[in-house]
């Protein structure tokens, strides 16, 4: 099967996202031209190191590229301050030049912590982007945000630095745990919530198959994500407007993973995708979308045998007060007011500060008390 192609047009810090099977054992011969010297730093976390490092360094040493790897803790907890202390002092103890690539190899908490340490060492080195998991497919290795958790809220600590490359293999998606890729696909049927009807309905039809393993269908659904992300980036590189569309969902479940502790409770795309229904179910209260829309997102979520409300998550929870005054610590609250991403119908996203935050109270306590 052929590679697909989708390029991000940023001027002069444009690149390629470069999506199909295969890509891992060919990682040395896509990687080469961007070198000053045949050498990179990969930075992994244990999980994947396991399962591919030996494969990727193989793959390097094939082109006559040297390779060391600093292997971090795998979870949401290793992106830290901590550990971004100790990537960036392991990389200035590999002498990484200005000119040097560190490779980022693992889901997206690796992209993030990786991104941000080369962004800060020497003023910025580049880095390219090899996304192991659904999640970082789709999502957080496009698009150059990188950063680090803080303990008032997540990634509240970062900076907007361009990959050179992505390199996405699809085969590498089998080797996820059925939950790990469904929590990836809450980033995929996001897409299709805020900018494409025409996607959402690709996905209810072909879903199933895409979780069930059907390689050409895996690599469609990370194409037109990539592509609809590509898209936004290049108009809206550092979320002054459209770009914040990309949260959809994301207010509400930012919460729910404060609340969890960013733990094993709730993955990052499990959020997203409650977050996305609870968006749907404000915007059909405020009369912005049909009393539909919401049921049959959620209906999708089901069907893909996926987490879609609050009463699915274990343990304790906060209040609806609690839950509030965890998103007003997101990044896009602007003047005191939380921005939120509503929506006229599936695929028409748009972005207000003029939610009643009463009403999101209220469905907050009607969704806790169902638990």
């Amino acid at each position: 099967m052929s590679m697909e192609t989708v390029h991000v047009e940023l001027g002069a810090r444009s690149y390629d996202v470069r999506i199909g099977p295969g890509l891992l054992s060919q990682a040395g011969a896509h990687v080469a031209p961007l070198l000053n010297r045949p050498r990179v730093s990969i930075v992994t976390e244990a999980r994947v190191a396991g399962l591919h490092l030996d494969a990727l360094q193989g793959a390097l040493k094939a082109e006559g590229i040297e390779s060391e790897a600093l292997i971090l803790p795998p979870g949401e907890a290793t992106k830290d301050w901590a550990h971004l202390n100790q990537t960036v002092e392991w990389l200035l103890d590999q002498k990484v030049e200005r000119k040097d690539v560190v490779v980022a190899f693992g889901g997206g908490v690796i992209g993030d912590l990786a991104g941000f340490a080369a962004a800060i060492l020497r003023r910025g080195v580049r880095f390219v982007q090899m996304p192991t998991s659904l999640l970082a497919q789709v999502d957080s290795s496009v698009g150059g945000k990188t950063g680090i958790n803080s303990p008032h809220g997540k990634n509240l600590v970062g900076a907007f630095h361009q990959p050179a490359l992505v390199l996405a293999d699809i085969d590498v998606l089998g080797t996820l745990t059925p939950r790990d890729f469904l929590a990836g696909y809450g980033e995929v049927v996001k897409y299709g919530g805020l900018g494409s009807l025409d996607f959402f309905e690709w996905l209810e039809v072909n879903g199933p198959a895409l979780a069930a393993g059907d390689v050409a269908l895996r690599t469609e659904a990370v194409r037109r994500s990539v592509q609809m992300k590509a898209d936004i980036v290049a108009r809206d590189e550092t979320e002054q407007g459209d770009r914040a569309l990309l949260n959809l969902g994301h207010t509400f479940g930012h919460a729910l993973e404060a609340a969890t502790g960013y733990s094993d409770r709730l993955l990052h795309g499990e959020g997203v995708a409650i977050g996305c229904a609870l968006a749907f179910e404000t915007s059909a209260r405020m009369g912005l979308m049909s009393q539909e829309a919401p049921s049959r997102f959620r209906e999708h979520l089901s069907a893909m045998g996926m987490k879609r409300d609050l009463a699915d998550i274990p343990g304790d929870l906060p209040g609806a007060n609690g839950l509030i005054d965890l998103m007003g610590q997101d990044k896009k609250v602007d003047a005191g007011r939380i921005k939120f991403i509503m929506a006229r119908a599936i695929g028409e996203a748009f972005v207000t500060d003029a939610v009643d935050l009463a009403l999101v109270h209220d469905i907050l306590e009607e969704e806790l008390a169902g638990r």
